[in-house]
């Protein structure tokens, strides 16, 4: 294993299978029982919970491909920074949808959600992992079928968000969309925003007319991993370090000429930090304090989203 996958996937690996409890990775397969090989798999968990080990462990096991459902991990400019899986474990079985989406390309849910269904065409019992929840929900609970929102007017509600804050684009949004989006997360609340101005119609509107889906949850093995909170927090922490030592800080600085925070890539957590670093902004050391803090927030609601709309998973308690 190379050295950056040992810092990421490596560190996954003894993560999950090597915990406090001292478990294998074959002894959580253990675990788990004989999972059906004629239905894909599916493994949710938050931000370094060690689910991409988790995966390729299942895939290795039984011969399948590897599917990605982290909308930070389609980026070719990133594999450092999001824990991309590294040339080994790309090598022990087939990864899909890694890396193949330019630095300043649009890529949304319906994109991915299109791939997938041409896999599952010609792959139809693959492992699908990642942490990115809208991906899951499209995949097992159906997409609405909203129109594509011209580039120039996300541009305009990215200039808003920075400018004005998020408050400023809640206020312009309807009540039943508000009532079903995360209203914390910026993100979620511009794709919100763009629909509503660029269709005249509130998300939550478009969403009532959703389609049948492409993989309901009864025709896959749906996993969620529950990490302790505590447990995750260290493991996040070490990880960024492994990242920096893996050449993180080596990858943004590639990429500094050509960045531009509109871009769907310029997301990644730690992205930002590293880039103000680079630019003389602040210390490496509050840089790195700063992607530590703000990817134990992701995690937190990466956890949220998991508890309130995959219930019906079947847990996965680590360590």
């Amino acid at each position: 294993m190379s050295q950056i996958a040992d810092g990421f996937n490596g560190e996954a690996t003894a993560g999950v299978a090597n915990g406090a409890k001292g478990a294998r990775m074959e002894d959580m397969l253990a675990r788990l029982g004989p999972l059906p090989q004629d239905r894909p798999v599916l493994i949710a968990g938050p931000t370094a919970s060690g689910k991409s080990a988790f995966a390729l462990a299942i895939a290795r096991a039984q011969g399948r491909a590897v599917v990605n459902a982290d909308a930070l991990q389609v980026h070719a400019r990133w594999r450092v920074l999001t824990a991309r899986p590294g040339p080994e474990d790309e090598a022990a079985a087939p990864h899909l949808l890694y890396g193949h989406v330019a630095h300043d390309a649009d890529y949304s849910t319906g994109h991915w959600l299109r791939e997938v269904a041409a896999i599952l065409a010609r792959e139809p019992h693959p492992v699908i992992v990642g942490g990115t929840g809208l991906y899951f929900a499209a995949l097992t609970g159906g997409l609405a079928g909203i129109p594509p929102v011209p580039p120039e007017l996300r541009a305009e509600g990215m200039a808003l968000l920075d400018r004005a804050g998020i408050g400023a684009l809640l206020e312009m949004l309807d009540a039943p969309t508000l009532a079903r989006i995360d209203t914390r997360n910026p993100m979620r609340v511009l794709r919100a925003w763009e629909v509503l101005r660029g269709t005249g119609r509130g998300l939550a509107a478009w969403q009532e007319e959703t389609g049948p889906p492409l993989l309901p949850t009864g025709a896959a093995t749906p996993l969620v991993l529950r990490p302790d909170p505590g447990w995750l927090g260290a493991r996040i922490d070490r990880r960024f370090d492994a990242m920096i030592a893996g050449g993180a800080l080596d990858e943004v600085a590639r990429e500094l000429s050509r960045w531009d925070p509109a871009h769907p890539s310029a997301r990644a957590i730690g992205a930002a930090e590293l880039a103000a670093h680079l630019r003389g902004e602040i210390t490496l050391d509050e840089a790195a304090a700063a992607a530590r803090t703000a990817t134990r927030q992701y995690a937190k609601r990466q956890r949220t989203w998991f508890r309130s709309r995959m219930a019906g998973w079947r847990a996965i308690p680590l360590p």
